[in-house]
């Protein structure tokens, strides 16, 4: 594990690089051995920092749910990272751009807990029981580091993108809310279209075999640090589309079918 003060300091430039709309250099250029453990550590550090400055958490989103996904980045799990209120549009809002350096936008099913959720041995079953609704969500991924290092055009890792509260910058929750057995949430499909033509298409299958596996995850990884999801959290479940690039300008529209739609324009 990284020293106390190696984290702290970690977390001020990740938190001066977001301030500052700036990039710097991915940790593991100069910590190659940097553990998940360490990048958790880093993250609830960076965490603690925005705490202090009067940002409140409001949910949790969960990345990298994919096999194809874990795969290509060489684990074995999903990972996670924390929602701020302030991260989070009404369907159809108009977003400034200049908010966000180099954005991308995901196809996603929110969660809305009623109750709390704990682990460990937290199943789907469990995480159906105290979901109040799941929703039609886009979220907006952005990074702090470089992708590629200018450098020595080596990519970041996937303890990097950790670091950096698993790359979230915001979201937008909209479309029909759906009671979670009212539908057999696997089958739930969407259709991406930015500026009226199609990019993407997946179906929610693709995060885990269930969307609720995810939460169930995210519940039992969390009490390993003993917190857990709180009742009125959103949980973001993990995206069944591949990342698209956002420009200035862009309309974004995500068609759920009968579960109605979600949109964005960044103005």
């Amino acid at each position: 594990m990284l020293d106390q003060q190696i984290v702290e300091r970690l977390a001020q430039r990740l938190d001066e690089a977001e301030r500052n709309k700036s990039l710097i250099p991915a940790f593991t250029r100069d910590y190659p051995d940097l553990t998940i453990e360490d990048a958790y550590a880093i993250q609830r550090a960076w965490t603690r920092l925005q705490l202090s400055r009067g940002r409140v958490v409001r949910g949790h989103k969960i990345g990298l749910t994919s096999k194809a996904m874990q795969n290509a980045v060489g684990i074995s799990e999903p990972d996670y990272g924390v929602l701020f209120a302030d991260m989070f549009y009404p369907d159809a809002s108009a977003i400034p751009f200049d908010r966000f350096r180099a954005p991308r936008i995901e196809v996603e099913l929110a969660f809305v807990l009623r109750a709390p959720l704990e682990g460990p041995d937290c199943t789907l079953f469990d995480v159906l029981n105290v979901t109040d609704y799941v929703t039609p969500a886009l979220e907006i991924l952005e990074t702090r580091m470089h992708r590629v290092d200018p450098d020595t055009k080596a990519p970041r890792k996937v303890t990097d993108t950790i670091s950096d509260n698993a790359a979230n910058a915001a979201l937008v929750v909209g479309g029909r809310p759906i009671r979670p057995l009212d539908a057999d949430l696997r089958w739930i499909g969407a259709l991406l279209f930015r500026n009226g033509q199609i990019e993407e298409t997946g179906i929610a299958a693709g995060v885990l075999n269930h969307p609720a596996n995810g939460v169930a995850w995210l519940a039992n990884r969390l009490a390993a640090q003993g917190e857990h999801l709180d009742a009125g959290e959103v949980v973001l479940a993990g995206s069944f589309t591949r990342p698209v690039d956002i420009a200035r300008g862009d309309t974004f529209h995500a068609d759920y079918g009968r579960f109605g739609s979600v949109s964005c324009q960044f103005v």
